[in-house]
């Protein structure tokens, strides 16, 4: 998801820790460090990792800025290939009728289960190699005089990839900010806000 949409949904997180001075002339490396690895050759079925904020093809880092004013930006990518499981049944049971074929002509009467699990990682690893991972973007921005981060997605399985990866990369905690929090932190009066009661607009209240 990005940020230069029309409209779009994010998540607001908190910077706990103290962000040390050092950590800036370092960002732009510890992001390589962490960035993220093409697997359209490999069998692999997940990558993760942080690229340029307009550009999901430079991982160096190289075309533009990460800081702007006091802001550091870039993005996520997450890679994912999905085979059909239409596709993997369908193959699977070529193999096992294949190796059905040669059993009857080796004189054997079935095949083991130690060999069907094999034939099935072999069909498995020939599907991956033929579809290609499908990349997805997800924006962060990163208040750095507030240490308030804003990340392009609302879904939890992305929020703990995110939360993994920010901390794995510059070893900083972070917390996402659930509407009492940031009305906390804009008031400055949490005890006040817990003693609100809630409203009733409904007719006849």
């Amino acid at each position: 998801m990005s940020f230069l949409n029309a409209s779009t949904s994010f998540t607001r997180y908190r910077i706990i820790d103290p962000v040390p001075a050092s950590l800036w002339p370092e960002l732009v490396p510890l992001l390589r460090r962490n960035r993220f690895t093409d697997i359209d050759d490999l069998p692999e079925e997940r990558s993760a990792g942080w690229t340029a904020f307009d550009d999901i093809l430079d991982t160096d880092f190289a075309k533009e800025p990460v800081e702007t004013g006091h802001y550091a930006r870039f993005s996520l990518r997450l890679d994912t290939r999905r085979v059909p499981a239409g596709v993997i049944k369908k193959h699977l049971a070529l193999a096992l009728k294949e190796e059905e074929e040669r059993n009857r002509e080796a004189g054997r009467r079935f095949i083991g289960r130690e060999r069907k699990k094999e034939l099935r990682e072999q069909v498995l690893l020939k599907l991956k190699m033929r579809f290609l991972p499908v990349p997805a973007e997800f924006q962060v921005v990163w208040n750095t005089a507030t240490s308030i981060v804003y990340f392009a997605s609302t879904r939890q399985q992305m929020l703990d990839l995110f939360e993994e990866l920010f901390i794995r990369t510059f070893n900083l905690h972070i917390t996402s900010l659930a509407p009492f929090e940031l009305a906390s932190s804009l008031s400055g009066d949490a005890a006040r806000l817990e003693e609100l009661e809630s409203t009733s607009f409904g007719a006849g209240t």
